[in-house]
């Protein structure tokens, strides 16, 4: 095999690292051409490393992978976005933080997704531009669910298929998503879905990211969204999520701090 078929020119977002030996560090990445990877970066912990500071997490790079016997090893690094904004805010680095576990916990390594890969910087992108995060976030959620696969059904009855009409319904995890108020009362295990939640749902995800940053969400109905994508994502991940709790407080701390 020559050295230019060992070699891989790759993009990518840096999720995690972890100190790995005395001098490396093990770094999870999701980049665009081959999906999520583990790779070692020799030596970046030095002090004179030069990749040291494009390979942070929530940095978007242009990384030269070497292919190992059990890992990517890394060769070359320079950063593309670091998304500084991000990291500036806890608020912010909360969101990216929840962005980062939903990619982790929906894909496995070595799938490529560009549609996912895309989503995933032009969400981490508009968070560092200052674009409703509220709504960035419940779009991202409807569009990553299409693209791993677990569409959830929002405009018809997802077991009797008749047409949903305007008026209160039920969102069921099980079947993957709403059932009429027939349907619903009859089943313990669906949860109550207002119709401005259910409409701002439809509209995210049948829409542009463009239109759908046009929403205006009331603050009790964007919290009801927020449990309806709770019960679904953890009921497909069959898992509780651990950032959304860690969000919550963040933002409380944050509304508190302005009042003082």
């Amino acid at each position: 095999m020559s050295k230019k078929e060992r070699s891989l020119r790759v993009e990518g977002v840096v999720i995690k690292h972890q100190d790995w030996g005395e001098a490396d560090r093990l770094l999870i990445i999701f980049t665009r051409e081959i999906g999520k990877i583990r790779t070692i970066a020799k030596g970046v912990r030095k002090p004179r490393s030069r990749k040291a500071g494009h390979l942070e997490p929530f940095t978007r790079a242009s990384l030269l992978l070497a292919k190992g016997r059990d890992f990517y090893i890394l060769t070359q690094a320079e950063a593309i976005d670091t998304y500084d904004s991000i990291k500036d805010n806890l608020v912010n680095l909360s969101y990216a933080s929840y962005v980062v576990e939903l990619l982790t916990s929906f894909t496995y390594e070595g799938e490529e997704n560009r549609d996912l890969y895309r989503l995933v910087t032009n969400t981490l992108s508009r968070l560092n531009q200052g674009d409703s995060p509220e709504i960035l976030i419940h779009y991202y959620e409807i569009r990553l669910l299409d693209y791993a696969g677990f569409r959830p059904q929002l405009f018809e009855c997802t077991r009797c298929h008749n047409e949903i009409l305007p008026e209160n319904q039920f969102f069921s995890a099980v079947q993957g998503g709403i059932f009429c108020p027939k349907c619903g009362r009859n089943d313990p295990q669906s949860h109550p879905i207002s119709t401005g939640a259910l409409k701002y749902l439809r509209h995210f995800q049948r829409s542009s990211y463009k239109d759908a940053s046009r929403a205006k969400i009331k603050p009790e109905v964007s919290i009801e969204i927020e449990r309806i994508m709770y019960y679904y994502l953890t009921h497909v991940l069959e898992k509780d999520l651990k950032t959304p709790s860690f969000l919550k407080r963040m933002k409380y701390e944050s509304s508190q701090s302005k009042k003082v």
